[in-house]
């Protein structure tokens, strides 16, 4: 009987319920990132991105995502910066 496993059915079921989690937790690492670059990186000084990240934490977005979309927003200080000058 091809397809009528039981892990067929929680792999359809998980691949469906991750999308829709994927889609939703873009769209407020979005927010958090925009939040945090018009305003200050503190949530106690930004209200916009303290809604935000309450939003994020009620939709249990992890912690670590949050943390990775607020720090996003500053340019890379270990990352050095290159000019490349090419000269003929």
């Amino acid at each position: 009987m091809a397809g009528h496993s039981h892990w067929a059915g929680i792999k359809h079921k998980k691949g469906k319920a991750d999308k829709q989690r994927s889609k939703i937790f873009s769209k407020l690492s979005k927010e958090i990132t925009v939040a945090a670059k018009l305003g200050d990186k503190d949530p106690a000084m930004n209200p916009r991105l303290r809604s935000a990240i309450q939003a994020a934490r009620s939709a249990n977005m992890p912690k670590d995502n949050i943390e990775r979309a607020i720090s996003r927003t500053s340019p890379n200080d270990a990352a050095p910066s290159c000019r490349c000058c090419w000269c003929c």
